[in-house]
Formats: structure tokens, C-alpha cells, sequence
């Protein structure tokens, strides 16, 4: 038998948890039905409207061309994992299994790098950029998003192998196994559930990079979340169009959660027991 105030208890969690949902999808609906909707309708609170695919047009034609801008974000963000997670995974591996001179120092000061404020680091890579010739490039932009989520790779990633019995790997080396083939065959796959949810995180990170973005391109190598700011006319911002942009930028976040959703759910499992 339920007891009334266990009964009244659930039930609140219950309003809540409906609250925190609605909170959440509200603005998420309010976009979704207004990239389908004419100019004429966004700020009418219409349930029932006549549905175009006009904006999704519209927004690849002169001057916005957001394909280039979403061709530019994937390659960017790609590019930053691809190359970013192997070299964290490297450098993870390294603070968790060997006792360096100064370890705790540098993996502070590791950590110290995301505590700094964008706006304070943008203009040193400005001049740095503007004098390499790196301006509105992407291999700028990949640059500066290695150096956003580094850090942050680094740190969840040793979390996890940390968690890996290091008797595993000892015994693999008893069996003739080198420091490379330990980490290949014994670590990857071990800690493959961790480091995809870093990778994910990592991609999130450089897929929304704003401030950087910004700053740093012009014309060719402009991002999608810059893309959004073109969307302005005489009359002021254009939000079918903003909202139909927006759903492109939140397609490939719901695929690759899709794709990848049960590396994902365990990582963050392991990451929650430990």
C-alpha cells in the first residue's frame, strides 16, 4: 500500500519533472514551428498555420549561402576531434600512469586554461593570426578549437582510464606486449565508452564555438553560429529564417546522439559510478 505522503511526494516530482520539460522544449518548439512558418505568422501564437519549406530555400540563396557556413562548421568541428581525442587520449594515459616531475602543476595549469574568459585570449590570437596569414581560415579555427577543448578531453578522459585496474596492463607486458600494443589493445577498448563521450562533448564544444568564430573569419571560413547574426534586414532580425537555420545546427547534434547513443549513455554511466 502506498503511504499518502510518498504518494503526494511522487506526484510533485512528477509536476516538476513536467515543469523542467516544458521549460526545455518550449523555445525548442517555438523554433522548430517557425522555420515553417511565413514572415507574416512568427509572432502570432498560431497552433494552426499553412506550413512552408520556403525559409530552408531561401537561406541557401544569396547572400546568406548557409550551406557554405554548415560546410564550414563540419569541417572545423570534424577536423578538431579527429584530432583532438587521439592526442588527449596520449596525454590522458600519460598523467594516469606515469609520475612526471612537476605532474600535478602541469595538470592544473591544464585545467587553469578553461577558467579563462574567451573574450581575454581572443585578441592575442587575432595579432597572431593576422601575422600568420590565418585570418578567416579554417585551419584558424581549428586551431583555436584544439586549444578550447584539449584541456578538457585531457581531463575527462584520464578520469577514465584511471578506472582501468593498472594489474590489466601489467600483465599484458608480463605477456611480451609493448607500451604501445597495452595502449591499442588493452586501453582503447577498455576506455572506448569514455573516450566517445569525450569525443562528443569535444564536437559539441567546437560545432557552437561562438566568440572565436566571430572574431576571426569575415567571408570564407564563417561558421554557422556566426551565419545566425546575418539574418537582419531593414525591418530587423528575420527569425523564420534564424529558426530554419537553427534547425540545421541541431540535425547533426540529434543524429550523432542516434548514432552513437549507447558508447554514449554507458560513458557517462562509468563516469558517474567512479
Amino acid at each position: 500500500m502506498v503511504r499518502p505522503n510518498a504518494a503526494r511526494n511522487e506526484a510533485i516530482q512528477v509536476v516538476l519533472i513536467f515543469l523542467v520539460l516544458a521549460v526545455m522544449m518550449i523555445p525548442i518548439f517555438w523554433m522548430g514551428s517557425a522555420a515553417f512558418k511565413y514572415s507574416v505568422d512568427v509572432y502570432q501564437l498560431k497552433l494552426f498555420f499553412e506550413p512552408t519549406l520556403r525559409n530552408f530555400v531561401e537561406i541557401t540563396e544569396p547572400p546568406y549561402l548557409i550551406q557554405e557556413k554548415f560546410l564550414n562548421s563540419t569541417i572545423v568541428a570534424t577536423v578538431t576531434v579527429a584530432l583532438a581525442i587521439p592526442l588527449a587520449t596520449l596525454a590522458a594515459y600519460g598523467f594516469s600512469r606515469f609520475r612526471l616531475v612537476g605532474e600535478k602543476m602541469m595538470f592544473v595549469t591544464i585545467l587553469a586554461t578553461q577558467f579563462l574568459p574567451a573574450v581575454v585570449i581572443v585578441l592575442p590570437f587575432f595579432i597572431m593570426f593576422r601575422d600568420l596569414g590565418l585570418l578567416d581560415t579554417r585551419l584558424g579555427l581549428i586551431i583555436v578549437d584544439l586549444a578550447l577543448v584539449m584541456p578538457f578531453g585531457i581531463w575527462m578522459i584520464k578520469g577514465f582510464i584511471d578506472g582501468i585496474p593498472i594489474e590489466i596492463e601489467e600483465a599484458a607486458m608480463i605477456d611480451g606486449a609493448s607500451r604501445l600494443q597495452v595502449i591499442g589493445r588493452v586501453i582503447l577498448p577498455l576506455a572506448a565508452p569514455g573516450i566517445v563521450t569525450a569525443g562528443i562533448f569535444c564536437f559539441i564544444i567546437a560545432w557552437n564555438e561562438f566568440l572565436f568564430a566571430l572574431i576571426l573569419t569575415t567571408n570564407e571560413a564563417v561558421t554557422l553560429p556566426v551565419g545566425l547574426a546575418l539574418f537582419k534586414a531593414e525591418e530587423g532580425e528575420l527569425w523564420h529564417y534564424i529558426a530554419a537555420a537553427g534547425i540545421l545546427i541541431m540535425v547533426p547534434m540529434w543524429v550523432l546522439a542516434l548514432l552513437i547513443q549507447k558508447h554514449f549513455v554507458q560513458g557517462m554511466t562509468m563516469g558517474a559510478v567512479k
